[in-house]
């Protein structure tokens, strides 16, 4: 893996982005790792292309589509005073 240091990092981002193209690269903070800079591809294959909830319910460009949920019954109670 590439190591660059975070000011590295802020003055030259687009190699920092060509470089992470090849390999994963760490971001150093005074001396110590402090972020990895790797391409989506690589993140989804690390995570399994696991998506979040909010991923699954979105709708997206390939149309809407309906749903229907079961109506609620709801029961009132008599409340004791």
């Amino acid at each position: 893996m590439a190591i660059i240091t975070a000011r590295e990092f802020n003055q030259d981002t687009s190699a920092a982005k060509r470089s992470a193209t090849t390999e994963p690269l760490i971001i150093t903070d005074r001396g110590e790792p402090s972020f990895v800079l790797l391409t989506y591809a690589e993140y989804q294959q690390l995570t399994g292309g696991v998506r979040s909830i909010v991923d699954m319910l979105r709708q997206d460009e390939r149309g809407d589509f309906d749903m229907e949920f079961p109506p609620a019954h709801i029961e009132s109670k008599a409340i004791d005073l």
